[in-house]
């Protein structure tokens, strides 16, 4: 049975210009190229639909509405809760997730929480309950790499305080329940001691070492 991998870049420049679509598009490549039982589908929150949250397309504790309540809604509403359907069960779908993006203010590019708004979804992501919150992607084993890139390079013992991006999406997927969780730091891309080619050269070859460990 062929399994999915889900590619989701967060970036406007083209590939060729972006540091993490660089980095993401080998990764992909690579992986596919030992792992032929996979299929590829990308999504590009730049040009994608990607819907605003708001309060009346929810019922309480993150759900979305539904039956009568769908239909009381205007069309643009409507419009958003089927889009969000859409991208939550794309998500739900795949096996294996990788995010390539860039460092921004020393976090990530806002479109990328935007979309995890839109798939955290009470009783199909998550399950929220007055008792107690639990994640729902233990179902099945599933693996998340997470790819940044920055301009500065920042020490080990000081990482944590900037890599809130990657900090981030560690922490709320291990809770939603993806076990397996990589990251590939391309750092140092504006620095004049190591710059762009270097640090895709390391970047490459932590791909490798990561494949292996996935496999």
């Amino acid at each position: 049975m062929l399994k999915k991998l889900l590619y989701i870049t967060a970036n406007s420049k083209p590939e060729k210009l972006s540091t993490s679509k660089t980095i993401g598009r080998q990764f992909i490549n690579r992986f596919v190229s030992k792992n032929p039982d996979y299929v590829v589908e990308e999504l590009d929150l730049y040009t994608e639909y990607i819907p605003e949250i708001n309060h009346i397309i929810f019922k309480k504790r993150a759900e979305l509405v539904s039956g009568a309540e769908y239909e009381k809604l205007s069309e643009n509403d409507k419009k958003s809760i089927d889009r969000i359907n859409e991208l939550c069960g794309q998500f739900l779908s795949a096996d294996t997730y990788v995010i390539a993006a860039p460092m921004w203010s020393v976090s990530y590019p806002s479109i990328l929480k935007k979309y995890i708004d839109c798939i955290i979804i009470n009783n199909r992501v998550i399950r929220i309950t007055p008792e107690e919150v639990t994640g729902l992607l233990n179902d099945k084993e599933r693996s998340m790499i997470y790819i940044q890139s920055s301009g500065g390079k920042y020490p080990k013992l000081l990482s944590g305080k900037f890599n809130h991006g990657v900090e981030y999406f560690e922490d709320i997927f291990k809770f939603l329940g993806i076990k397996k969780f990589e990251k590939i730091l391309v750092e140092g891309v504006d620095t004049p001691d190591i710059g762009r080619e270097k640090a895709i050269t390391k970047a490459c070859l932590d791909i490798e070492n990561i494949i292996e460990k996935l496999s």
